[in-house]
Parts: structure tokens; C-alpha cells; sequence
């Protein structure tokens, strides 16, 4: 299995004592700070990372580089800031990276501040990662010893400050704008763009936000270039993706793999396929937010940014939640609306009444209360959602209810008109398939230290 994952991230990742200075220099860290710093320009590094094509590992999947330079040049103070609130159901890959190897983080975000001229830096982080906020404390505290935090950096007069910051455990705070109002001490709620962070952002000033395995990648792109890692992946998506995979399969957990992969062979055979006896109903390609795709139109398909959006779903965080044909679509869908309802602010009326509504109609579908009516209600409702919200939290619940309902209509139909045996209607217990991810034990790669 290991030889059909492609390791870059996770070169090292299970080397005993990872998460201290001392080992991450023995294994090379922190020599592409020097490259960078000494060697380099601010705007030959930005160039690097542009010409590399590295793509936002988050979700958007928008240049990195191409976002960098957004940035507008001049003395005052810039911004970056690392999400790590890792809060998409489905994913935890951002908490094994920063868990196990906290300094190639660190190194990623230092080097591209230098590429964008930000002089101030924050890792924002979700609160229930309360033993990864610990790691990255002491492995903050070790790279200003180290000297490449503070005002001095290397010894070249550059400055990089560094600080993190835990969140207070809201879904929403993982959305940019939303992040930086809860960084400034206010209500996390998304803010109305224009302007752009690049622009405007964290305390007005021009902000670059990027999260954490995007700026992991820095180092790596830094120290062996950009050609080399365009050598990786596909053309549109270049490099190598950590994907969490889970749900009903043998083997969940973390794989680093090149972008291009068939998704057959990261369900399949890295994460070892259904349980005996079962088969694959449907599948999450990039997180609960993910429009479903069924198994005919995922498992051979390459995975990348470029193909997964061909098959009218997207790439996303790279959390594939595969479900099997035990599973109901419409306790599924319920389990789905209920969170993003949950986590909704509230500041907009799409999303607000949007999510609500998705709840209470197809809670009546599982009692068997519902008509066709209501089904084709459910539908009209996801449409009006999509592109009319402040952010894309609607969407998040919109795009895969709507999915389910398009894709498995005779099940919902079957639902209205006998219930949902066995059904209960009370709170989410924790379903592995779309509970956060803080919520639940992070599952280990086959063969990895958890």
C-alpha cells in the first residue's frame, strides 16, 4: 500500500520526537528558512510559489501564489494568517500534520510571509484541538529560540512574529472573514466583500489567508522548486494531497497520494474498500459539504481539483466519507441539514431559514408525514440557498442535500410515503460520517502511530 502514496508531507511523519526542533533539523528542516531568507528575494520566493502552481489545499483550491500577490507592497504592517480551524466533518488531516510535524508548518508559514511581505502571523486553531495547540506552543517557543521568529530573523533585519490562537469551537470561524473577526475579539459572523482580506482584513490591514497543509507544501516547493513539484500531480492540480478518508471502509485514515490518483485506488486499496458483504452506496469527495457523487461516477475518476468539479462535485478539503448500502439517504441528508443548521450564524436569511426549513421537511419524511410535495419543496429550497448566502456555509448544506435528493429520489419517495423504520428523530450521536472531526478519535493510517 505504502508504494501507491506519494509522501512529501509525510516523508517523516512517524519519526519518533517529529514535533521537537532537534528532529525536524536532523531530517533538513528549517534549511529551506535559510534558502529563503539568504539566498532569495521576497520576490523570488513569491515567484516560486507562483510558478508552481500550488493550489489551496482548504477547499477553494485558488492559487497560492496568484493569492500572495494580491497583497499590496509598502511598509505597513501585512497579515497572514494560518486557518487551522480544521472543523469540516470528515476531516483530520490538518490535525496529524500539525500533531506530528509542527515545524514544517511553522517553516511553510515564515517563508511565505516573506513572499508576501506580512511581518505579523497567526494560527488560528479550533479550540478542541487543545493537545495540537500544546504542540504548537512549545514548537513556537523553539523556533524564536532558534531564531527564526521575532525581529531579527537569521540575522537579516526581517520580522516575523507568531502567535496562535485558539478558537471557541465554532463551524463558522473556519470561514476567512469569520476568522478574523473572531482573531479581533468579536462575534465570529462572515463579513460582506468587498473588500477583499488582501485588501482589508485583519485589523484593516492586507491579510493572506492560507491553511495548514498549503503552507506546509512552502518549504518543500522552496527548497526543490517549482518544476519539481509541477512534476507531481496533474497540470491544473500539481503536487500531492493528504486525504482523510472515512466512513465505512476497512482502513480510514490519512493518505498522501499524487493529485490524479484514480479515487478507486484511495478507497479500494489504500483505505482496503466496504466491509465484507457490503458495497458502496455513495460517496463525499471533498467533506460533508461535497455534492455525493455515486460510486459509477467517483471511483474511476482521477482524483484532482479539475475532475471532480467535471462530475458536478468538487475536490473540497479532500475528505472522502465513503457510505454503504446500510446506510439510509434520508436519515443521511437529515444528519447533514442538522449541522450546517446548527453552525449556521444566522446573519443571513438564506442560510438562516434555508437550513431550518431543510431540517423540519425532512423530518417529516422520516416520521412518513411528508407528500411528494414536500419533496420537490426540499429541492426548490437547496437551489435557492446556492450563491444567494453571505458565505458558503449554505451552500455547504445545500449542495450535498440537494445532491442526495437528485440522485437517490426513489429512496426520499419511499420515505414519504412508509417513514424511515427505526428512525429517531433526537440530536446527531456522533455519526462518524458527519460528526466534526474533533468530536471523535482520529482514525490512523494503516501501520501509522495515532
Amino acid at each position: 500500500m505504502a508504494s501507491q502514496e506519494t509522501r512529501l508531507l509525510f516523508r517523516n511523519i512517524d519519526e519518533p520526537g517529529l514535533a521537537s526542533i532537534e528532529a525536524y533539523r536532523k531530517l533538513g528542516g528549517y534549511r529551506s528558512i535559510e534558502k529563503a531568507f539568504k539566498q532569495m528575494t521576497p520576490e523570488e520566493v513569491l515567484e516560486e510559489l507562483e510558478d508552481s502552481g500550488l493550489r489551496g489545499r482548504g477547499g477553494a483550491g485558488f492559487a497560492m501564489g496568484k493569492k500572495a500577490s494580491f497583497l499590496p507592497r509598502g511598509d505597513m504592517d501585512k497579515y497572514l494568517c494560518c486557518n487551522a480551524d480544521e472543523s469540516e466533518p470528515g476531516a483530520f488531516k490538518d490535525r496529524e500534520l500539525i500533531q506530528k510535524n509542527p515545524h514544517q508548518l511553522i517553516e511553510g508559514l515564515i517563508i511565505a510571509a516573506r513572499a508576501a511581505g506580512a511581518n505579523r502571523c497567526f494560527i488560528y486553531i479550533r479550540g478542541e484541538y487543545d493537545l495540537q495547540g500544546d504542540i504548537l506552543d512549545r514548537a513556537v517557543d523553539e523556533a524564536y529560540e532558534a531564531g527564526f521568529l521575532g525581529e531579527d530573523v537569521l540575522g537579516t533585519g526581517e520580522q516575523v512574529e507568531l502567535v496562535v490562537h485558539r478558537g471557541a469551537g465554532a463551524y463558522i470561524c473556519g470561514e476567512e472573514t469569520a476568522l478574523l473577526d473572531s482573531l479581533e475579539g468579536k462575534r465570529g459572523n462572515p463579513r460582506l466583500k468587498p473588500p477583499f482580506p488582501a485588501v482589508q482584513g485583519l485589523y484593516d490591514g492586507p491579510t493572506l489567508i492560507n491553511n495548514v497543509e498549503t503552507l506546509s507544501n512552502v518549504p518543500h516547493i522552496v527548497s526543490s522548486g517549482a518544476d519539481w513539484f509541477k512534476s507531481l500531480g496533474t497540470e491544473q492540480s500539481p503536487g500531492t494531497k493528504v486525504t482523510s478518508v472515512s466512513g465505512d471502509v476497512k482502513r480510514p485514515g490519512n493518505y498522501e497520494v499524487e493529485l490524479g490518483i484514480p479515487t478507486r485506488v484511495l478507497i479500494e486499496d489504500l483505505a482496503g474498500g466496504p466491509r465484507d458483504g457490503r458495497r458502496i452506496k455513495g460517496i463525499f469527495p471533498g467533506g460533508s459539504s461535497s455534492p455525493v457523487l455515486t460510486p459509477e461516477e467517483a471511483l474511476d475518476r482521477p482524483y484532482s481539483f479539475e475532475a471532480m468539479a467535471d462530475a458536478g462535485s468538487m475536490l473540497g478539503s479532500g475528505s472522502i466519507i465513503v457510505f454503504d448500502d446500510t446506510t439510509s439517504v434520508v436519515k443521511l441528508a437529515l444528519r447533514t441539514a442538522r449541522f450546517y443548521h446548527h453552525e449556521s450564524c444566522g446573519k443571513c436569511t438564506p442560510c438562516r431559514e434555508g437550513t431550518n426549513w431543510t431540517v423540519k421537511m425532512l423530518e417529516r419524511m422520516i416520521r412518513g408525514q411528508a407528500t411528494p410535495i414536500d419533496l420537490e419543496t426540499v429541492a426548490s429550497v437547496q437551489t435557492n440557498i446556492i450563491g444567494n448566502c453571505l458565505c458558503v456555509l449554505g451552500d455547504s448544506m445545500a449542495m450535498p442535500v440537494g445532491s442526495m435528493v437528485q440522485k437517490f429520489r426513489d429512496e426520499f419517495m419511499d420515505a414519504i410515503e412508509r417513514g424511515v423504520p427505526g428512525a429517531s428523530l433526537g440530536a446527531p450521536s456522533g455519526d462518524p460520517a458527519i460528526a466534526p472531526a474533533g468530536q471523535q478519535p482520529m482514525p490512523a493510517r494503516a501501520g501509522a502511530v495515532a
